[in-house]
This record gives structure tokens, C-alpha cells and sequence, in this order.
């Protein structure tokens, strides 16, 4: 009865996801798209029927999630927003069958900005809009957002939040995990708003204004031109997006105790001193390494700090082929493609606070072998860290890797695509990145892939972007067990 209850809560979540489309259907009926716009009502009518009839049928659950059930809703409900936020791609025309119009879907859900699309400019208005929402949406996380509903089904929200938020330790800051969920989403919504108005004044148009400023605040990388951000050849466009870049690749909860005044709690954290040092350094570095290309210093800074905000955010909006630069800048950007921005941001990848733990845990083994007798234990932003973190980042880092090694495998066995070509798709899939070296900075290396890649490479994204153990948990045969 209790996985009865759980799949029932899945339709009536996507029910509440299933009104997003609404916007995009405005949106075709303004811009005389009739066909998109019966398209995106059919599915939201659909969404919203199924979603009523199991709110009035079924029977209120009155229990708290298990962390099992709590997994268990996450990944059905990510599974099934992939699927339906898919059925407009697939309905338009516009991509070449459902295998192409999923893919599209989970990159854009799981803040990924790969596209099977050798054209995107091609799409109407709405379609647009729809790619941009996916982005949004998943950014701050669907059932982050959901949470903040589950009064309304009486359950508990805290095991939902856990399994979907990123990062190797969760925590909730306030009381009560709904009033985490409205927190997050009204600092979000404000950070989207002010960026939109800021690109507005630079000379987009208040469309693209808004599709980009969903996209930088998901740390996404859909853009409504084939050249990306270069298109509005704007240094102005450039600079607030790597301003933003860098905001929506910090830590949420960090963001809301700087609000607050808590100023010593950003001073403390080791995460966000090592996360503001790795775009630093290598954004310096960079720019010095492409200064004889550019002939400017502040367009060589400007490049290296948009593509090193970019990749380690893992927005993955281009602002350069950064295949024309020195290989030793090339090299910088492929190892940034491993790091990923902060716990409890927007953004993909390891996470740099995973990387702060092991290199202590790293310095705390070459103590002890200094040291035989000394007592060392791990310290996180001044205080005692717990052992299990420090296994649960090992296990991580692993699994991690050990995946990008069989997408490696998948990528380079079906397509013939090349060594470099399928560590770099596997990489930015799992990462969550959308922008690579080679052939990812075109993107073509998705849309020539045959079928079963992009349902392995959709399953990779969907996996990365729920930090690997939420979903690798559903095949193990003691996971089902009461």
C-alpha cells in the first residue's frame, strides 16, 4: 500500500509539473504558433487530469517517507518528467524521433545544455521557451520544488530533499524542510529575475533575456543561437554572465546566511574559499596563456573567466572554441571539467567540496606515516569532520569515474567517435557539463549517435545530476527489500 501511495504521489507531482507548460503555451499563442500551442495544452490537460484523478481517488497517505521511499520518489519522478517534459519535442516535428526529443528533455531537466539539434535557431518561440523552462526547472531540482507542496499530501519532506540536493552532507536550514524549499526558490527566483533585467539592458530582447537568464541560474547551457552567448557579441552580456555563472555555482545555503548577515560562516568555509581559489587560478592562467591570440588584456580575462566559470559551474554556455587555444590551456579546461561547482548549488560534477576532503584526508595519511603516534582527525570549515563523509567521497569518487569509463566504452564502441572525443561525452554527460573539447564544443558528436547512445547518455546525465547513489541504489536486489 505504501508503494501504491508513493507511485500515486509520482502522477499528482507531475501533475504540478505538467502546469509549467503553460507558459510555453502563452508564449505560442503570442507569437501565433497554433500548433505548438494545442501541442503544449493537450499534454498539460493530460497531466493535469491524470493528477486530479489521483488526488480525488486515492487515499491521503498519512506517514513519513523511509530515505528508501524518499529515493524511491525521486528517481520515479525524475524518470517521469524527463518522459513527459519529452512528449512537446517529439510532438512538434522538430526532432527526428522520441529517442532524439528524451534526450533534449533530460539535458535540459538535468541543467546538462547538450543538444541533438545541429540547428536550434530553427525552433519556434515556444519550443524555445519550453527548452529554457526544462532548465529552470531542473536547476533548483523538481522535487526541491515539490517539497514545498507536500503538506497538501501529507508526507514528509526531508528524505526528498536529501536524495534530490547535491553534495556529500545535506542539511536543512531552517525548522521546518518546506520553508527550506519556499527559501531556495525565492532566492532563486529573485537571483533569475534581476539577471533577466540586467541582460535586457544590455540589448537582448526581453525573450532572450528571460531564456538566458533560466539558463545561467540552472548552470544550464540551452541558448536560442547555434554560436551561443558570442551571437550578441556583447563584452557586457559576457561579464554579467560570468558574474552570475559564479553565483548560481555557490552554495544555496551559504547564499542565504550572507542574507542574513552571517558573514563569518563564507569566511569558515573551506568549500567556498577552495571553490573561488580554483576559477581564480585558473581563469588567470588561462588568460595569460591566450593573450598573444586575443592582442587584449581584457578580452583574454574576460574568455578565461567566462569558460572557466562555464566549465566548472558546468553551465556550458561558449563564449570561444577554446580548441584554438594552447594546449596547456586546453588541458586546464579538460581537467575543470571533473570539478563541478559547489554542494547545495545549481551546478554539476564532483563538487568541490569532495576535493577539499580528500586532499585533507590525503594530508592527514602523510601525517600518519610522519607521525606514527599522532592523533589527526578531519577538520571542515573549523570544525571536527565525521569519518563516514570522508568514505562516502571515496565511494563517490569511484563509482564516478568508473562510470565515465563505461560511457567511454558505450560512446566509442557505437560510433567510432575516438578516445578523446568519448572521454570528454562522458564527462560532460555525467558532469552535467554540455560543453567539452573537440567535437562537444559543436555538440555533433549527439546528434549523429545512433538510438541506444542517447537513452545510455540520457541515463548517465539523469544519474550524474542525482549524484550517483540515489539512482544506482534502485539496482540493488536489497534495496526492495522490507
Amino acid at each position: 500500500m505504501r508503494r501504491l501511495a508513493i507511485f500515486r504521489l509520482c502522477i499528482i507531482f507531475m501533475g504540478f509539473f505538467s502546469l509549467a507548460m503553460f507558459f510555453p503555451f502563452i508564449i505560442a499563442i503570442v507569437f501565433g504558433e497554433y500548433k505548438m500551442a494545442f501541442v503544449f495544452g493537450v499534454t498539460t490537460g493530460a497531466g493535469i487530469t491524470a493528477a486530479a484523478l489521483a488526488f480525488i481517488l486515492g487515499r491521503k497517505p498519512a506517514f513519513n517517507f523511509n530515505p528508501q521511499e524518499g529515493i524511491l520518489l525521486v528517481c520515479l519522478g525524475w524518470f517521469s518528467a524527463c518522459f513527459l517534459a519529452a512528449v512537446p519535442y517529439y510532438l512538434s516535428g522538430y526532432f527526428p524521433g522520441f529517442s532524439d526529443a528524451l534526450f533534449e528533455s533530460v539535458s535540459g531537466l538535468t541543467t546538462t545544455g547538450s543538444t541533438i539539434l545541429a540547428d536550434v535557431e530553427i525552433l519556434p518561440h515556444s519550443l524555445h521557451f519550453w527548452r529554457g523552462m526544462t532548465h529552470w526547472l531542473g536547476g533548483m531540482g523538481i522535487v526541491v520544488l515539490t517539497v514545498g507542496l507536500a503538506p497538501l499530501l501529507g508526507v514528509g519532506g526531508f528524505q526528498l530533499l536529501k536524495a534530490e540536493t547535491t553534495g556529500p552532507v545535506k542539511e536543512k536550514f531552517t525548522p521546518k524542510v518546506t520553508n527550506t524549499a519556499k527559501i531556495l526558490w525565492f532566492i532563486y527566483c529573485a537571483l533569475t529575475a534581476i539577471l533577466a533585467l540586467l541582460f535586457f539592458a544590455g540589448g537582448m530582447s526581453w525573450f532572450d533575456a528571460i531564456f538566458h537568464a533560466f539558463s545561467v541560474m540552472a548552470t544550464g547551457g540551452f541558448s536560442t543561437r547555434n554560436n551561443s552567448i558570442t551571437s550578441f557579441n556583447s563584452p557586457y552580456i559576457e561579464w554579467v554572465c560570468i558574474v552570475f555563472m559564479i553565483i548560481a555555482g555557490f552554495n544555496f545555503t551559504l547564499m542565504y546566511r550572507l542574507i542574513q548577515g552571517k558573514f563569518r560562516d563564507i569566511v569558515n568555509n573551506d568549500e567556498a574559499k577552495a571553490y573561488f581559489a580554483i576559477i581564480l587560478a585558473s581563469a588567470l592562467i588561462i588568460g595569460v596563456l591566450i593573450l598573444p591570440q586575443t592582442g587584449s588584456v581584457e578580452k583574454s580575462l574576460r574568455r578565461a573567466f567566462f569558460d572557466t566559470a562555464s566549465i566548472v559551474t558546468s553551465t556550458g554556455l561558449m563564449a570561444e572554441d577554446h580548441n584554438l587555444w594552447p594546449p596547456l590551456a586546453q588541458l586546464i579546461v579538460f581537467i575543470l571539467l571533473f570539478v563541478g561547482g559547489c554542494s547545495g548549488s545549481t551546478s554539476g560534477g564532483i563538487k568541490v567540496i569532495r576535493y577539499v576532503v580528500l586532499i585533507k584526508q590525503a594530508k592527514n595519511e602523510i601525517g600518519r606515516l610522519l607521525y606514527p603516534s599522532g592523533v589527526f582527525s578531519l577538520q571542515l570549515d573549523k570544525k571536527p569532520g565525521e569519518k563516514h563523509v570522508v568514505y562516502s567521497v571515496a565511494g563517490f569518487c569511484f563509482l564516478y569515474f568508473l562510470l565515465i569509463c563505461l560511457g567511454t566504452l558505450l560512446m566509442s564502441a557505437s560510433t567510432g567517435a575516438g578516445i578523446f572525443n568519448s572521454i570528454n561525452a562522458a564527462a560532460i554527460a555525467l558532469g552535467n557539463v554540455g560543453l567539452g573539447l573537440g567535437r562537444l564544443t559543436a555538440g555533433s558528436i549527439f546528434y549523429e549517435a545512433p538510438n541506444y547512445v542517447k537513452w545510455g547518455f540520457s541515463f548517465l546525465m539523469i544519474v550524474g545530476r542525482l549524484e550517483l547513489f540515489t539512482v544506482l541504489l534502485l539496482f540493488m536486489p536489497g534495496f526492495w527489500r522490507r
